[in-house]
């Protein structure tokens, strides 16, 4: 076993200021003191959950007028307590929690920054095992940051203009048109840096730059320097908890959990040498720096696998085991809107050695069969076609990954979209559910959330919910009167607009809030330019800042458009307001009329009345939330069709739609057709969803559900149907590949198909654990 390192610090936080050590170490820490790892509040006494929110709380007040000082501190009382134990199968380390009270860019409570998620405190102030006087303690602190949570201080900051246009955030629990969202993510962290350079070598670059800066941005550097030093601490604090464990086993798994020691040390004291000690040092700085996404896996860490492999350090069945526990350990975090892995496409430095890793990390995810990492397969004409060969094995055995993304559309487009030259267009990187950034280059959220059809819903009552009976939507609508096709469309593009221009200065005013409340440490080590330029991510440290909007309903707003122009100003079978009121009484008593609505022309057909009609309604879309950054200063503001499950929980608070769909139920699922609507095939479909502009965008998501029979009996047709779709300007495809009968009786039997794993959106879920309206709304997809 291997001596304890000493977590000494290089680091004196003063109430003036940062003041590091004059000292240059050669190691970051040295000496063999002992450090109890069992400090870790991991699970139990709530008592000691309260004096470490208290002290978190007081480090906050503390230095309310230095943020680079509250942030250090902050992180500095936060990360051990974010530790979780080694599990009897890991060879990495770096399990975490996310605390009821802390500091990360996006929390599971919505917000950012310094958060506080009220359900995990709730536990706190519902256990009797806690003392009384810990529970006034506690409630005092519940109060300061109902008040200091990062999501409510922008919200408190909103113009009235902006409160009366984004009136709520949770659209996922009531009717409305437009919702911000509360988050900084959309990050991919510049992991191949980090690896190059070691903990040491990275911190000797910010203390360089700190040599010549002053004010401000010496304070910045040094507070980057102290941050590596946290990072270094991590590593210590899990060698020691690993050899804590040592002693209780013996054979192949004591000499597992020595390794693992081993790598923790090694990477305090120096760059990675081996595979695994730079995908041990790169997943630990990035599960805490918050960011959910982990990149391009294949070109960071191919020439390192290459090299182990010649050397004899690894052989690929090792690779293989080592990568499936890694990923095992992102499943078990349960991000599944996010946990990106990415491999192939252009833009890698080294493609050969990216490639023969890209397959053993195919080969891994596919032994697992895991809902995530979300394992993407970027690919152009011309790459080595094992890679597409195998994700269509991976799929064909019941896998919904890798999800699939095409180079010769995607990085034109994203030349045009983010108006970028293709030698940066050629990083981007789809994370979360399928928006794009650039690899390490900028950062794609916050966003914001519009119901397109519930927008159209609102506009055909006059700036009335038909939900709920109140007013909604841009004022003035009450004596909208409209009496032709054009009067509908200018009067429904006014309210999009309307919503779309707060949407985008609402995500300006959370990015500056961002700058104002945290320099956001991690993030701004390991991102273009931050360092370079000695400024903070949100503060003028990124290379391109950007945003998205996620747009819900597309489809079912163009297929009401085309069914309102057809049956009522083409065909004059009843006026509008007949057919307001026939949705208003969710289709009872008009039978005959919901059938003409559901019969009405409709997008994925190759219909060109409904297909013009979608890209009518996607390209106002897309230009006027382009048009956006000129009005702001993101560099980007873009759309994103990704569908999740949003569009079956926001479908749950929109009334009846023109297009024949009832009242509360699931919209269409992002940039595919309404479920069981695309009646002439599966090419018929494929040359309607490739028409939208791909040079308008950041990400639009097609989800494709194939038999067992067709895809793996008639592969080679399958092959050639989906290189054709992709040759014709696919973007994407999502791929579910199943029996539909399966299904069926999952539903009836669920403990016999417990690992039945479908692609519901943005996202994969097991089949029995998803809520029944997703089902339902999977189960009504055109299975080819």
């Amino acid at each position: 076993m291997m001596e304890r390192l000493n977590r000494r610090k290089f680091i004196n936080l003063s109430a003036k200021g940062i003041v590091m050590s004059t000292v240059t170490p050669v190691l970051l820490f040295n000496g063999i003191k002992r450090v109890n790892a069992n400090n870790v509040l991991m699970e139990g006494d709530n008592n000691k959950w309260v004096d470490y929110f208290v002290r978190f709380t007081e480090a906050y007040q503390k230095n309310s007028n230095n943020i680079y000082q509250r942030e250090l501190e902050s992180l500095q009382l936060q990360f051990p307590q974010q530790m979780c134990k080694i599990q009897p199968k890991d060879l990495l380390a770096g399990r975490i929690e996310m605390l009821g009270i802390g500091f990360t860019p996006q929390s599971d409570s919505g917000s950012f920054a310094y958060y506080m998620n009220e359900d995990k405190v709730e536990n706190i102030l519902s256990d009797s095992t806690v003392t009384s006087n810990n529970i006034t303690r506690f409630k005092e602190i519940v109060n300061f940051w109902k008040d200091e949570d990062s999501k409510v201080k922008v919200s408190n900051a909103y113009p009235p203009e902006m409160k009366k246009a984004l009136p709520s955030d949770r659209w996922n629990q009531e009717p409305g048109i437009a919702f911000p969202l509360y988050r900084m993510s959309g990050t991919f962290l510049d992991s191949k840096k980090l690896v190059n350079l070691g903990l040491p070598g990275l911190k000797q670059k910010v203390q360089d730059k700190a040599k010549s800066a002053t004010g401000e941005k010496r304070n910045f550097y040094w507070a980057m320097a102290a941050t590596v030093d946290l990072v270094a601490d991590l590593c210590i604090r899990y060698a020691n908890m690993v050899a804590d464990e040592i002693p209780r086993f013996s054979g192949s798994r004591k000499k597992e959990l020595e390794e693992l020691e081993r790598i923790l040390k090694n990477i305090v004291q120096q760059k990675p040498e081996t595979m695994k000690e730079a995908v041990q040092l790169a997943f630990l700085f990035n599960q805490f720096s918050g960011s959910f996404n982990y990149g391009r896996y294949d070109d960071i860490f191919g020439d390192f696998y290459i090299n182990d492999l010649k050397t004899g350090k690894i052989t690929k069945e090792e690779a293989t085991k080592y990568f499936e526990s890694l990923f095992q350990i992102i499943d078990d975090r349960e991000k599944v809107f996010d946990s990106r892995i990415i491999v192939g496409g252009r833009g890698r430095i080294n493609e050969k050695s990216a490639n023969e890793l890209a397959l053993i990390l195919m080969d891994a995810h596919h032994n697992l069969k895991n809902v995530t990492p979300q394992f993407t397969l970027r690919f152009y004409q011309g790459q080595d076609e094992r890679l597409w060969e195998k994700a269509l094995d991976m799929i064909g055995d019941g896998c919904s990954f890798p999800l699939m993304y095409n180079d010769d559309v995607n990085i034109p487009g994203v030349q045009n979209a983010f108006d970028l030259p293709y030698k940066e267009a050629q990083h981007y990187l789809p994370f979360g559910c399928g928006e794009y950034v650039i690899n390490h280059r900028s950062v794609g959220t916050p966003s914001g959330v519009i119901n397109l059809l519930q927008a159209l819903n609102v506009t055909l009552h006059k700036g009335i919910n038909p939900t709920t009976g109140e007013k909604m939507g841009i004022p003035g609508f009450e004596d909208l009167n409209i009496n032709s096709f054009e009067e509908l469309w200018e009067a429904y593009t006014r309210q999009v607009e309307y919503h779309v221009n707060q949407l985008a200065k609402q995500e300006e005013l959370e990015y500056q809030k961002a700058a104002e409340i945290a320099p956001h440490l991690m993030f701004s080590l390991l991102f273009d330019d931050c360092i370079e330029r000695g400024k903070p991510i949100f503060d003028g440290g990124v290379r391109y800042m950007g945003g998205t909007l996620e747009t819900y309903g597309n489809t079912n707003t163009a297929d009401s458009f085309s069914a309102i122009k057809k049956l009522v100003f083409e065909e004059n079978r009843f006026t509008l307001n007949e057919m307001i009121s026939m949705l208003d009484a969710n289709f009872q008593g008009f039978g005959t009329e919901h059938k003409w609505m559901l019969e009405a022309p409709k997008y994925g057909n190759d219909d060109e009345y409904a297909d013009e009609m979608i890209l009518k309604i996607d390209n106002h879309i897309f230009t006027t939330t382009r048009n956006q950054r000129l009005k702001t200063g993101l560099h980007s503001y873009l759309v994103v069709n990704i569908n999740n499950n949003a569009n079956t929980i926001m479908g749950g608070y929109t009334a009846a739609s023109a297009d024949g769909r009832k009242a509360f139920s699931y919209m269409a699922n992002a940039n595919t057709p309404t479920g069981g609507m695309d009646k002439n095939g599966i090419t018929a479909m494929m040359n309607s969803i490739v028409k939208p502009d791909a040079g308008l965008h950041a990400g639009m998501v097609q989800n494709m559900k194939f038999s067992k029979r067709i895809f793996n009996e008639q592969r080679e047709l399958v092959d050639a149907v989906l290189k054709t779709y992709f040759q014709k300007g696919g973007t994407q495809c999502m791929i579910s590949v199943m029996g539909r009968e399966d299904l069926e009786l999952a539903l009836k039997e669920p403990e016999k198909y417990a690992n039945l794993i479908v692609r519901v959106g943005g996202y994969s879920a097991k089949w029995v654990e998803l809520p029944s309206d997703i089902q339902a709304e999977i189960l009504s997809r055109t299975m080819y």
